[in-house]
């Protein structure tokens, strides 16, 4: 089987590649994209076990791959951490992690994945935003002023809880990390509003609108409201927006799927250079 499993990791690196390199030119990831790799990888597998004699445990394990990153995609994308593109990416790529034949394996490759993924989605975030907040920081520094004004008080309340906990610390450390973490929580997290706010909001004619992207705000067109949903706009939504407007405000996502390349070359670091049991 190891010449199966070596055919799904270079057709997954291919597809991710190309994925990539739509994300960062287009801002989305199209669907014939992530469906064609769905449709190669299990046609592969399946004409594969069609001339070995092991059986089917190669084209079931895809089928398991597929079923087990359906959830986790959809779980990512009605949290509201994936767009479209990004999650059916990941579901794509359930029908090519689980490499081998054997059930245990595959869990081991999956969750090593997912690792990769948690720990560079993490650290390509914070990058990126301080990068957007650096690039952008006169507007973001107007908008952070704005947000500590309307929030003042939760800013006041984390300093105090966060000093009392530092007191605390004579008695356990872990109240100074628990501290710290108490006081730098709304900064973060209201950094990370300014720049969605600051940095993320982009006007463009409607001409230039595609299927999926987000409005800013919600357009009443007539008796219709369109409204800016996380699934994004529709076909007729656009054509709607087209005759009727000239431009909208549309909120930008971050590209996302370089952390899915950094995730699967991790992912094959460990299974082939480390030697971490794939069969």
């Amino acid at each position: 089987m190891v010449i199966g499993e070596l055919f799904l990791i270079l057709l997954g690196l291919i597809w991710i590649i190309f994925a990539v390199v739509q994300d960062l030119r287009k801002k989305e990831i199209a669907n014939w994209l992530n469906f064609s790799l769905v449709i190669f990888a299990l046609s592969f597998r399946f004409f594969y076990c069609l001339f070995d004699n092991h059986g089917y445990n190669f084209f079931f394990q895809g089928l398991l791959g597929f079923g087990a990153f359906l959830i986790c995609g959809n779980l990512l994308y009605y949290g509201k951490v994936f767009a479209g593109g990004d999650a059916k990416l990941m579901i794509a790529l359930g029908t090519i992690v689980p490499f081998s034949s054997n059930f245990l394996p595959n869990v081991n490759s999956a969750l090593i994945f997912l690792l990769f993924f948690l720990i560079a989605g993490a650290f390509y975030g914070v990058i990126l935003a301080a990068y957007l907040g650096v690039k952008n920081r006169k507007v973001f520094s107007k908008e952070f002023a704005m947000e500590f004004k309307k929030s003042k008080k939760i800013f006041y309340i984390a300093i105090v809880l966060a000093i009392i906990l530092i007191l605390l610390a004579f008695f356990d450390i872990l109240f100074l990390y628990l501290g710290i973490l108490i006081f730098l929580a709304p900064y973060v997290y209201y950094s990370a509003k300014s720049i969605d706010e600051a940095c993320m909001i982009k006007k463009i004619n409607t001409k230039n609108l595609t299927e999926g992207d987000w409005l800013y705000k919600n357009i009443k067109i007539g008796r219709r409201l369109i409204e800016a949903k996380w699934s994004g706009l529709s076909q007729d939504e656009i054509i709607l927006l087209r005759k009727k407007k000239k431009d909208v405000l549309i909120r930008e996502g971050i590209p996302f799927s370089p952390v899915f390349l950094i995730s699967y070359i991790g992912l094959i670091y460990a299974l082939i250079i480390l030697k971490i049991s794939l069969f």
